[in-house]
């Protein structure tokens, strides 16, 4: 999987298409990330779960899919590439050749 968790990236498809953020988690055995703020779900609590006396609603992200999403770099997105330096493999940009941080 390309894209690691602190990346920049914005969401190409779905209903968040055009939003940007910032990578929380990666799953790579799912092929998913977790971005803050995107693809916020309401979720249920029930009555006495997790020792609150109240049953209430409560916003949270949701996985999306790695598919979905491009990386940002200069203001831009692009896709990634790698290529060898010194023995080590790094991240390029696509777009500008430049690497990634």
């Amino acid at each position: 999987m390309k894209i690691k968790k602190g990346d920049n990236v914005m969401v190409m498809t779905g209903k968040d298409k055009g939003k940007k953020g910032a990578v929380v988690k990666a799953f790579p055995k799912e092929n998913k990330v977790l971005l803050d703020g995107v693809n916020v779900v309401k979720k249920h609590i029930k009555k006495g779960a997790k020792g609150s006396s109240k049953g209430s609603i409560v916003e949270r992200p949701m996985p999306i899919n790695v598919s979905n999403v491009m990386i940002v770099e200069g203001g831009k997105t692009t896709r990634v590439g790698y290529k060898m330096e010194a023995g080590k493999k790094i991240r390029i940009a696509k777009k500008s050749n430049k690497e990634i941080k």
